[in-house]
């Protein structure tokens, strides 16, 4: 087993056949019971990871081939990408709010929420850029459609601001109405605060909450 790149929250290492993710931090085994939930409900629905196995702590994953969408925006590929990631969260929001049961008895008018939506956590076929897996649900719940959309343009205009200009085939291919900039923006402030709480909650006052801090003050003054 050998550490995978592009961890940030948990120890994921693999070894081409198998992935296995231990959980760190703040309602670690809340978040694995969550993922492991949702990707075995989704089987067959979603291109998701197959679970193997599941302890207190670890979650055992079938290896997918593919490349992460960040690494092939690098490579060159923001249009391909972009437009892949707005069909995969079209499907994704599509999925009936019974995918989670505990929450969709009072939530019937949200929609199932990835909660850490992005390219970053899409894994793709380079030469055709078709969606092999979408991985890391455990921030997953019934929500608003903005909070993934609005995260993915954060992640992309944080992360590859190159390639903002792309976003366009993002919001394309999700189709529908995209929500105003101020509504848009308004919610990766949402997110931001809500990873500084998080951050907080595992190391008060470390250098994770200051990091967070920084990024919604600057989220906030951005222009469209």
């Amino acid at each position: 087993m050998r550490p995978l790149k592009h961890g940030y929250t948990n120890h994921t290492v693999g070894d081409g056949t198998v992935v296995e993710k231990t959980y760190e931090g703040p309602d670690a085994e809340l978040r694995l019971r969550r993922e492991h939930a949702l990707l075995t409900r989704l089987q067959g629905r979603l291109p998701v990871p197959p679970v193997q196995e599941a302890t207190a702590t670890t979650l055992s994953l079938g290896f997918v081939v593919g490349v992460p969408g960040q690494e092939l925006l690098d490579a060159g590929q923001p249009e391909a990408v972009l437009t892949s990631c707005g069909e995969l969260l079209r499907r994704i929001h599509g999925i009936a709010p019974s995918v989670l049961p505990e929450d969709a008895a009072c939530r019937t008018d949200k929609v199932l929420v990835h909660g850490d939506f992005g390219p970053n956590n899409v894994l793709l076929d380079p030469e055709t850029s078709e969606v092999t897996a979408v991985v890391d649900w455990e921030f997953a719940h019934l929500g608003d459609p903005v909070e993934d959309l609005a995260w993915c343009e954060w992640i992309v205009r944080t992360h590859h601001p190159e390639h903002r200009r792309a976003l366009g085939h993002f919001f394309r291919a999700y189709g529908g109405e995209v929500p105003s900039w101020p509504i848009r923006r308004a919610a990766m402030v949402t997110q931001c605060e809500a990873l500084r709480q998080f951050c907080d909650r595992w190391e008060p006052n470390g250098p994770g909450v200051r990091q967070w801090q920084e990024r919604a003050a600057a989220t906030a003054d951005w222009k469209e």
